[in-house]
């Protein structure tokens, strides 16, 4: 028996919650590298990630090691936190 390739892509969309507009141009591309990093850390392959101010668009490829669920569970509770954290936001941020 031969060995096994995955390839899986997949393009996440999340939104702000209520999708208020709160990602701001000064701090949106220190959020794109802090979610980079969160993708990289869980062994996956970030290929293009891009936002607007209400919502966030990933293109990853996904290690089949992890579900999918799982990866953005992650992302969107430590990317929250790490907001909330900065003080980049004048109320509470949640996705």
């Amino acid at each position: 028996m031969g060995n096994t390739y995955t390839q899986l892509y997949i393009h996440f969309v999340f939104a702000v919650k209520y999708r208020a507009s709160l990602i701001d141009e000064t701090w949106g591309e220190r959020l794109r590298q802090y979610i980079t990093s969160i993708v990289q850390k869980q062994e996956h392959k970030l290929i293009a990630i891009n936002n607007m101010p209400d919502h966030l668009h990933l293109f990853v490829g996904l290690n089949p090691n992890q579900a999918s669920s799982d990866l953005i569970r992650i992302l969107k509770s430590d990317s929250s936190e790490w907001i909330n954290r900065e003080g980049l936001t004048r109320s509470k941020f949640q996705w």
